[in-house]
């Protein structure tokens, strides 16, 4: 156990030699499985407790001497009680104050009092201590370290947070302040107003509060600035096909840049379980699949900028420079598009309104844990709504699948059909849409139509999650980039359908397979006109963009 996280004997004597010989003989006995504190003033002592109190550090025995110039032992006891009341309190006396100790404790619920000198510490001082600690180890429970973040469950702004901390695979605890005594004593040991909420709390011991997601990357190491000037190739877009390309564009040597506006996994990051990927016949997660890419790009010296968002490409002969959301500029001389796609949004009356308060898009997994016990309902038939569905059936009384079509056999693939249907709280009913989402502050009901009856009905709903096709993310590319009816990138022979098509081109060859209209600037993945959708094929074509980013660099 590191030293930091060891619980903590904290000692406090006004006398420099008798504070010497308690750590000593604390230090000697105990050093292993504690951290010893000792400190000749009391004030100091109270002075560091909120601060360690702050970084969730536990105290488990206090010892302190009664006669001290700036106040008792015994008032001492009494206030560091209240930033620890589960620790062990013993008193340091003299003969002359053992009337002061017996009557401390019936006042301030003392543990034990000590004459002075204790020596042998063999007979006179450890068994004492070790029958307390003992006492508090029974009862101890170590504190959660790292990031914790406290706000209201129904908080679009709180779900984001917690949105981005989970999707970029950092460690964090929720806690409720409604429900969360915690979360209270928090708030007020670090001053911050409710209204402020959320608020993230970090392992030193700051906070934020009310913090930008930008904020918070800064705070926990993600990189959202550029390093250099120019790069090889800049690979927009962190999804399965950005990953892939970012771990062949740097191990075949290229400077390679990935950007992403969110966490690293995309769609595919939220999926609780891909089940059809080569070479995991027990399945994986998409944050376990998204860990290992980014790990394994990292180490082939690839940069990662995230969370920044790209907001235009502009073309000046052989290089291209990449504007990104903040306002600052990219140069690079190849350019990979993998921004994937994003959940359609479903446009009945009041969805919008409990968006990130109830209503979800493809977040299963963030919000999982706060469906215990309650009725969720998944609208969508295709195979992400299938994996959210049987993922939240773990945590939920009931979940009710609502699709258009009759059942789910032309939209979910079997494997997942056949696990619904093995799972007894996970209802499928068809023929079923959404009108209307209503609550106060957050979602409590649904109004869901029967399409053939033409009839309605209202059923309480504590969370619904949305699961209705895609559209690609591409209205940031502007009128550069070919693209078809429904805004996927047009690439390789299919640009020579396109009319706009030869005022665009001038190269003396026709586009590389993934090549898009401006020489140079390649699309992967599903963002692609005619991709077909799968992880795998979304990765091989991002392998497969490297190749043609090596062939254009060699022309150029």
């Amino acid at each position: 156990m590191s030293e930091e996280r060891k619980p903590i004997i904290f000692s406090v004597d006004d006398d420099p030699q008798v504070l010497r010989s308690l750590k000593r003989d604390l230090r000697s006995e105990y050093k292993n499985e504690y951290r010893i504190i000792s400190t000749d003033s009391a004030k100091e002592a109270l002075a560091s407790l909120a601060e360690i109190k702050k970084k969730g550090e536990e105290v488990a025995l206090f010892l302190s001497d009664q006669r001290m110039p700036e106040m008792l032992g015994v008032d001492f006891l009494e206030q560091a009680k209240e930033f620890y009341p589960k620790a062990r309190r013993v008193l340091l006396t003299a003969y002359s104050d053992t009337d002061a100790a017996i009557k401390a404790i019936n006042e301030v619920q003392l543990d034990y009092y000590l004459m002075k000198p204790w020596d042998p510490p063999g007979e006179r001082l450890y068994p004492v201590i070790n029958d307390l600690l003992d006492e508090w180890q029974a009862g101890y429970r170590p504190a959660f370290r790292g990031i914790r973040v406290v706000g209201y469950q129904y908080s679009p702004k709180s779900h984001s947070l917690k949105d981005f901390l989970a999707g970029n695979l950092l460690p964090y605890q929720w806690l409720d302040i409604e429900s969360s005594a915690e979360a209270r004593e928090l708030l007020d040991l670090h001053g911050i107003e409710p209204k402020k909420l959320p608020a993230v709390f970090f392992e030193d011991g700051t906070a934020l509060a009310d913090p930008a997601v930008a904020e918070v990357a800064s705070r926990v190491g993600l990189q959202p600035t550029a390093q250099s000037d120019l790069y090889d190739v800049v690979i927009i877009g962190a999804g399965p096909a950005g990953l892939a390309a970012a771990v062949y564009g740097g191990s075949e040597g290229l400077k390679t840049l990935l950007v992403e506006k969110r966490a690293p996994g995309g769609q595919a990051g939220t999926s609780s379980r891909i089940e059809n990927y080569l070479g995991f016949p027990n399945g994986l997660s998409g944050s376990d699949l998204a860990r290992r890419a980014i790990s394994q790009a990292t180490r082939f010296g690839i940069e990662f900028l995230s969370p920044q968002e790209v907001a235009g490409i502009e073309v000046d002969g052989a290089y291209k420079t990449i504007h990104l959301a903040d306002g600052s500029k990219v140069n690079t001389k190849a350019v990979v598009i993998t921004t994937g796609v994003d959940y359609r949004k479903l446009p009945s009356k009041g969805i919008a309104d409990f968006t990130g308060a109830g209503i979800y898009y493809g977040a299963a997994m963030t919000e999982a844990n706060a469906c215990r016990n309650k009725k969720v309902f998944i609208v969508g038939g295709g195979n992400s709504a299938g994996q959210g569905a049987v993922y939240l059936s773990q945590f939920a009384e009931k979940v009710t699948i609502l699709v258009r079509k009759e059942d789910l056999t032309s939209t979910m693939s079997s494997y997942l059909i056949d696990q619904i249907n093995g799972i007894d709280n996970i209802e499928v009913q068809g023929r079923r849409q959404i009108v209307e989402a209503q609550g106060d502050g957050h979602l409590q009901c649904l109004t869901i139509e029967h399409i053939e009856e033409g009839t309605s009905y209202i059923t309480d709903a504590d969370a619904l999650f949305i699961f209705i096709g895609a559209r690609p993310f591409t209205d940031w590319l502007g009128n550069n980039i070919l693209r078809n009816d429904k805004g996927y990138i047009k690439t390789g022979r299919d640009l020579t359908t396109d009319e706009q098509f030869p005022r665009i081109w001038k190269q003396g060859r026709e586009p590389f397979l993934l090549e898009t209209c401006q020489p140079g600037i390649f699309a992967a993945g599903d963002v692609r006109s005619g991709a077909m959708n799968r992880v795998a094929s979304a990765v091989g074509e991002g392998a497969m963009a490297i190749k043609f980013v090596h062939e254009y660099l060699a022309e150029v």
